[in-house]
């Protein structure tokens, strides 16, 4: 007798007001995506967040004692990140003249 086949994927359902699904669509449309693979997508990443805010980090205590030397020390510039600080922000760069 053949074996039945399991199925990988769940379905699911859920009931959202139209408000939210025309944004939903809205940003999938931006996105290029499906509205099932955009909702699926943010489920999964907000799912990800979370559980890496609550899951515990562990480490050996010759691991720690590195980890704490090396937060610990004095800061080190990084010449690329002081470049980018000292730069003007696009919105404060001299524009292009208009011909005003």
């Amino acid at each position: 007798m053949p074996q039945p086949v399991q199925r990988k994927e769940h379905p699911l359902s859920i009931r959202l007001p139209d408000a939210d699904i025309a944004i939903i669509d809205r940003a999938a449309r931006l996105r290029g995506r499906s509205r099932t693979d955009f909702m699926r997508d943010a489920a999964v990443r907000a799912a990800e967040d979370v559980l890496m805010e609550t899951t515990p980090i562990r480490m050996s205590p010759e691991g720690f004692d590195a980890f704490m030397a090396a937060v610990s020390g004095p800061a080190v510039p990084v010449p690329e990140i002081v470049e980018l600080f000292r730069r003007a922000a696009p919105w404060e760069a001299d524009s292009p003249t208009t011909g005003e």
